[in-house]
């Protein structure tokens, strides 16, 4: 069998949504089915004995204390359990964009993202196979899902996808590399003083000042958690104030570019346009009241 490093990222919001959870046990003898193009990704956790398991050129033995993350690709049985083998198997589908790469996270087209649900998106890395994380393990979350399924489903869509989204967020964090961690960090922590300081002026030098890390530092961050230097961000961070300012007030736009960060009426009209399609001033008449 080969160990393969690979990660499933996931593009969010819009988060995963959960669908379905069970729990099967294999005699000595039983096998996984093959299968292809299910609509769904199926997160497996075997809690005993192994399955073997194989997804193109790659071949699992997922035991017991495992977990393995199968896209929405044809996956196949390596050969027969050779013990008892019980796992919770959870099925789920997502919406945003995801990708497969090995270590380093990969991201999501956030130009096309975020036209389509208004927001840059956040990577969910979720190692493709690997142990099952100590805090996973601890907090009971397959069981949960499991015992809703006994219940009224009116009551228990909710706390089964609340459950599932704690269950995506518990792997993500505690799979993540130290570096990784850091660097996810310092990048929420750039995020947060530039939506904090957006209306003040915001230079290289005074942002690295600020936070008291090398600005190209800050960058490197940036631009691994979200895919854009600090300027890139403060510009759009910007922008998107600058629309709730044409849609909910009367400020011209000169008084609009003051407010939210902008050297001159024009440098801001010039961005606006670049990045929305139209002026500011034909952005308020065609969508406020």
């Amino acid at each position: 069998m080969t160990f393969n490093p690979s990660y499933i990222h996931l593009a969010a919001p819009p988060f995963p949504y959960f669908l379905e959870c069970g729990r099967t046990v294999y005699l000595p003898g039983d096998q996984h089915p093959n299968r292809s193009c299910m609509g769904k990704f199926d997160l497996i956790i075997v809690e005993q004995g192994c399955l073997y398991l194989g997804e193109e050129h790659t071949e699992w033995a997922v035991g017991a204390g495992h977990t393995l993350l199968l896209p929405d690709r044809y996956h196949y049985s390596v050969r027969p359990c050779e013990a008892e083998t019980i796992f919770t198997w959870v099925h789920f589908h997502t919406v945003g964009e995801w990708t497969e790469s090995a270590g380093e996270p990969v991201y999501a087209d956030r130009e096309e993202h975020f036209r389509q649900f208004l927001t840059h998106p956040y990577t969910i890395r979720i190692p493709q196979f690997g142990p099952l994380p100590a805090p996973f393990a601890r907090s009971g979350q397959a069981g949960q899902l499991l015992q809703l399924n006994q219940g009224r489903r009116s009551s228990a869509v909710w706390q089964q996808q609340r459950i599932f989204e704690e269950m995506l967020r518990t792997m993500d964090l505690a799979r993540q590399d130290t570096a990784g961690s850091q660097a996810d960090e310092i990048a929420e922590l750039t995020e947060a003083y530039l939506r904090n300081h957006y209306a003040e002026e915001v230079t290289n030098t005074s942002l690295a000042d600020a936070l008291h890390f090398h600005y190209n530092y800050l960058a490197r961050c940036m631009k691994r958690v979200y895919g854009l230097t600090p300027m890139e961000y403060l510009t759009d961070y910007r922008l998107e104030q600058a629309k709730l300012l044409l849609l909910k007030t009367e400020i011209p736009v000169g008084g609009i570019a003051e407010r939210t960060g902008f050297e001159s009426a024009a440098y801001f009209s010039r961005r606006f346009s670049r990045k929305v399609g139209i002026s500011p001033l034909r952005f308020r008449k065609r969508y406020s009241r």
